[in-house]
């Protein structure tokens, strides 16, 4: 049985039995005075969250593995901005360790769902 939960742009969240639609925009303001890394970062979210809308097969594995890829590459698109924007040295180690470890993963997920029929 396969069952898909996205609605367009929004997702549907199943809380205690009740089925509560979701655009996945509550709580975000456009002023319309965003900054570039702001923008970018909303845009990165948007598309990680897409991603990850999945359709489910239930085998939880394959289904696990195909919905980290989407987490995980929107994971290394946040660490890019902060390298594009950020000024933090710090912080712009720490995005460069999650871009390498990120994709890395991500090569792996990919070559397991391709080894196991994902």
């Amino acid at each position: 049985m396969k069952r898909t939960i996205f609605l367009g742009t929004g997702a549907l969240a199943v809380a205690g039995g009740l089925a509560m639609a979701q655009t996945g925009h509550e709580g975000h303001t456009m002023a319309g005075d965003e900054t570039p890394a702001t923008i970018a970062y909303m845009e990165a979210n948007a598309r990680m969250h897409e991603g990850m809308a999945i359709e489910f097969s239930d085998n939880a594995d394959a289904d696990f593995v195909r919905g980290m890829i989407a987490h995980h590459q929107g994971a290394v698109d946040m660490a890019r901005i902060v390298l594009e924007h950020g000024k933090d040295a710090e912080v712009r180690t720490f995005a460069q360790g999650v871009i390498d470890a990120q994709e890395a993963e991500i090569v792996w997920m990919e070559d397991w769902l391709a080894r196991n029929g994902g």
